[in-house]
């Protein structure tokens, strides 16, 4: 059989991951909560360790072939550090957006839902748009930070830790994704979010992906401006 052609082998992981991921995400939300009636706080603390231990896995999975991204601010800090090309960012992006519409629906059609259910969970504060801030930019640090210091092996249990514990310490719940935004606002479940409340989420995500770019780029240098043993720039999160 004649093998695809990378970009296209690329695409089709990161459109894999994300549906993967928000399928796990809205699922487990779904059976948390009606697993645990009434028990937030056992809900909240199941959704957040089968989301972790899912995209542990999907990291693993999809990492050699697209970097396993399945987060368009991870995809532009990719670019701005110069591990994608204009043409990769162009096919990710839409191809995470895809593959998340699909999780959701999956998720949805999974636990006897109709196929879309449009949130009604307003999530709009000066507190959690903060907690936006703060939660992408402390994904994207340690994952470029991983990256850039010869450590990627590593990402897939780092991330997966880091989103479990930023379920907790953020009030937001660590969204930290723009496309997991936009999913999750097709799914009226515990996972939800109003499609009103998107845009600012979105945008806050990006504030904090910028200001992260920068902080890697002074703590974790080129190359050329450190001990060539340090730092090992890597296209994304595969080992």
């Amino acid at each position: 059989m004649r093998t695809a052609p990378l970009l296209a082998r690329q695409a089709l992981a990161e459109f894999l991951g994300s549906a993967g991921l928000v399928a796990v995400v809205i699922g487990s939300g779904i059976a948390a909560q009606r697993l645990s009636p009434g028990d937030v706080g056992l809900e909240l603390l199941e959704n957040a360790l089968i989301t972790g231990c899912g995209l542990i896995a999907l990291i693993l999975a999809f990492g050699p072939v697209s970097g396993a991204h399945f987060n368009s601010v991870v995809t532009l800090a990719d670019r701005a550090f110069g591990g994608l090309t204009n043409r990769q960012v162009a096919v990710y992006l839409p191809a995470q957006l895809v593959g998340g519409v699909v999780g959701a629906i999956a998720a949805n059609l999974m636990f006897g839902l109709h196929a879309v259910t449009i949130s009604t969970h307003h999530r709009s504060s000066g507190g959690l748009w903060l907690s936006e801030v703060l939660a992408t930019f402390g994904l994207i640090v340690l994952i470029f930070g991983l990256v850039r210091s010869n450590r990627a092996a590593i990402a897939p249990f780092a991330v997966g830790a880091y989103i479990t514990a930023a379920y907790w310490w953020s009030s937001s719940t660590s969204f930290a994704n723009p496309m997991i935004d936009i999913a999750r606002s097709l799914s009226n479940t515990f996972a939800g979010i109003a499609p009103a409340s998107v845009p600012m989420f979105i945008l806050m995500e990006l504030v904090g992906g910028a200001a992260a770019v920068v902080i890697v780029q002074i703590l974790y240098p080129s190359v050329s401006a450190v001990a060539a043993d340090a730092v090992v720039p890597h296209p994304g999160l595969a080992p």
